[in-house]
């Protein structure tokens, strides 16, 4: 089996008996998200408090699936658990600077054949998904105007890496305001990839978040390719982005017309 703790989770998971694979596993929760079967199994996320020393309170998401797996050119007959790759991703992104989820506990095993695995993540207290964070505080243009080069900034640093998230939509883009400034966290990274190309990376996760956020006007889309480019002032390079990105939404209007 593969296990890993984080060091400053164990001791608190341990208090609570939860040192162990069997006894994560068997955690009688209700579901936070439906299990998703699929693939020839499932996979279901369970929410659940842990006590600090402190006597606080701090949540955590507890992902359980049972041969849930996905084949690739390194797995193509058995597969592995999809929360193998999550979690290979979220220590890549960690590496690469780019801000996302916090591992708690994550193990693998095959139990008489069916494959199990765990994943646990520090819930993201305070958190909203980026479209119901514009749409509930409704920022000023300088507010925005932030928010979108800490975003561009964070998606830029993923490309540079040679990382495409795969699957960027607003609802896995997560900001919270701080005292010091906005803060993100990409989430939802099991389908993130290595791209040989950056720009294959950077077109399809920039044409996936150009389509699904609506509430953007053309001068936000404008000022995030300034801010993920690094630039202040329109350059060829931009423009160029720009009217590949626009090709590609009304390419996709076209085919559901």
């Amino acid at each position: 089996m593969r296990e890993w703790f984080h060091p400053e989770w164990k001791p608190l998971l341990s208090a609570q008996g939860l040192n162990q694979f069997d006894a994560i596993w068997g955690l009688e929760l209700g579901w936070f998200e439906e299990p998703n079967k699929c693939r020839g199994g499932w996979s279901g996320v369970s929410r659940m408090d842990v006590r600090t020393v402190n006597g606080d309170t701090r949540g955590i998401f507890i992902k359980r699936q049972e041969n849930h797996v996905y084949k690739s050119l390194m797995h193509p007959l058995k597969g592995e658990p999809t929360s193998v790759r999550e979690f290979e991703n979220i220590k890549r992104y960690h590496h690469a600077g780019v801000p996302t989820l916090n591992v708690v506990y994550f193990a693998a095993r095959n139990n008489n054949g069916k494959r199990q695995a765990i994943l646990i993540t520090e819930e993201l207290s305070g958190y909203k998904p980026l479209d119901q964070f514009i749409t509930e505080n409704r920022p000023i243009l300088s507010e925005k105007r932030n928010i979108v080069a800490v975003l561009a900034a964070a998606i830029r640093c993923l490309h540079d890496h040679h990382l495409q998230h795969n699957c960027l939509y607003p609802k896995h883009i997560f900001i919270k305001q701080q005292k010091n400034g906005i803060d993100v966290r990409l989430i939802d990274l099991e389908k993130t990839k290595r791209r040989w190309r950056r720009m294959s990376a950077c077109l399809r996760d920039l044409d996936t978040l150009n389509r699904h956020s609506p509430q953007w006007s053309r001068t936000d889309r404008l000022s995030f390719l300034l801010a993920y480019s690094n630039q202040k002032r329109l350059s060829l390079e931009i423009k160029n982005l720009w009217h590949q990105l626009q090709k590609k939404m009304q390419k996709k209007q076209v085919s559901r017309t």
